[in-house]
């Protein structure tokens, strides 16, 4: 088949939309399609669309509608879509009924897509071949904090609760991620000026990225909204467990029961998860690595690669995928 993956960045983009699409695409060509990865709607004609983020993909998806009304559209949800709900998100619910498969990337995804769409959605968990890296620094407690400086990310709450950690602490933040308002970055640039504690290295390559939460003993998620963040699927996979913002991405990956949570926006309990984490209080450290270790095989590529061929399958006429409608 000819595929058309339609995303909201270049395909050679290091923000998460970017890493799916990409990751998407390969998959697809291992499977022995023809994909082709584009921001806008590119004119061709093609036996499937598979679009992520329905609201700023809207305009692509609109097009190949119109320019290939018989063929199928895949809409991948993303959490600017999901949250805190479908129409805060700007997406428009026609669009999500066009579509012949939705996609959300962990299964609390599904409670916040309207019932009647529910039997045409499927959950496709992202993942992530093993990750391996350097043994973590004996001198400091390292944290990753993988993230661009986007609000959603709430990218300063780390670094406030970095500060409220007691004198004696070990730990040191690595944050490798690109801001898009100067006053973020003055303020990051600030803070890793201003101590040991907190280094900010700016955007990476995505090579450098993963070497970097390879080492690390821990990686902290502070956003107020995920889909199905790609960096805790990467945590996962390198074997480095989790603290994260108690939110339905983070929940729908790791669990209810998972023991690394915090509230959205608390520096203070954040401080006081680091804190037990670092010293091994109450066993949360060794807590977090068995229950990621758990959780380690729900991100193997093949478990991504057979949800795809199931959706295709389920997507596309078996006349289309082996004769070509075009």
């Amino acid at each position: 088949m000819r595929i058309l993956v339609a995303g909201p960045v270049p395909e050679a983009s290091d923000y998460g939309n970017g890493v799916t699409a990409r990751r998407w695409a390969n998959l697809l060509r291992d499977l022995g399609h023809e994909v082709r990865v584009v921001q806008d709607y590119d004119g061709g004609r093609y036996d499937l669309l598979v679009a992520l983020h329905a609201r700023k993909s809207e305009a692509a998806i609109r097009a190949f509608g119109a320019a290939c009304p018989d063929a199928p559209i895949v809409i991948a949800l993303t959490g600017t879509d999901l949250y805190p709900d479908l129409i805060s998100g700007g997406v428009d619910l026609t669009l999500l009924a066009g579509a012949v498969r939705i996609v959300v990337l962990q299964p609390q995804g599904l409670f916040q897509v309207p019932l009647e769409l529910r039997n045409r959605t499927r959950v496709i968990t992202q993942s992530m071949p093993p990750i391996s890296g350097e043994a973590p620094a004996e001198d400091r407690f390292e944290i990753a904090f993988l993230a661009h400086a986007r609000p959603v990310k709430d990218p300063l709450l780390l670094s406030e609760a970095v500060r409220l950690l007691p004198s004696s602490s070990r730990i040191a933040v690595s944050h490798v991620g690109g801001v898009r308002e100067d006053d973020i970055g003055d303020r990051l640039r600030a803070e890793s000026a201003g101590g040991p504690r907190y280094s900010w290295l700016g955007p990476l390559p995505r090579p450098e990225a993963l070497a970097v939460l390879a080492r690390s003993r821990l990686l902290v998620l502070t956003s107020r909204h995920e889909g199905g963040a790609n960096v805790v699927t990467e945590a996962l996979a390198a074997g480095v467990p989790i603290v994260s913002t108690h939110i339905p991405g983070s929940v729908g990956l790791l669990g209810e029961d998972y023991a690394g949570y915090f509230p959205v926006g608390d520096a203070a309990a954040l401080a006081a998860v680091l804190h037990a984490a670092e010293h091994d209080r109450g066993g949360l450290y060794t807590q977090l690595r068995r229950q990621c270790a758990a959780r380690r095989a729900s991100v193997d590529p093949g478990r991504e690669t057979e949800a795809w061929e199931r959706l295709l399958a389920e997507a596309v006429p078996v006349t289309a995928r082996y004769e070509g409608v075009r």
